[in-house]
């Protein structure tokens, strides 16, 4: 649980800053984000839980990731739905490697249709 909240404060913090957080840095033989740093310590497979040439999976993002305090924390309170973590296509059920990726730079998937902007997401 400690953890868990120890994410939060740092996703909260990150989505404040912005850019510093999420940037893509060399760790072994690939980039990655430099706020899973330390999963690189325990190795591809601390993330990769489908198989090294299958992306990671929800269950896998969600081990650290709390959903609820995910959607708490990019809750936009002037329109309800226009929350990456909870919106109103989807809900909840937007697989995470739909916006996010570790090794190489994504665009969250609502830039696909909309033209609105998640000012604190860095594809980076």
């Amino acid at each position: 649980m400690k953890l868990k909240t120890t994410l939060a404060i740092a996703l909260a913090f990150s989505m404040l800053g912005g850019a510093q957080a999420a940037t893509l840095t060399k760790m072994g033989a690939k980039q990655g984000r430099s706020f899973h740093e330390f999963n690189y310590e325990d190795g591809c497979k601390s993330c990769h839980d489908q198989g090294m040439r299958k992306p990671p999976s929800d269950q896998s993002c969600q081990q650290c990731h709390d959903l609820p305090e995910l959607i708490e924390a990019t809750a936009n309170k002037e329109k309800q739905w226009k929350n990456p973590h909870n919106n109103m296509h989807y809900g909840d059920k937007v697989p995470c490697i739909e916006c996010h990726g570790e090794h190489k730079s994504k665009k969250p998937l609502c830039s696909n249709c909309h033209n609105f902007d998640f000012k604190n997401f860095n594809e980076n």
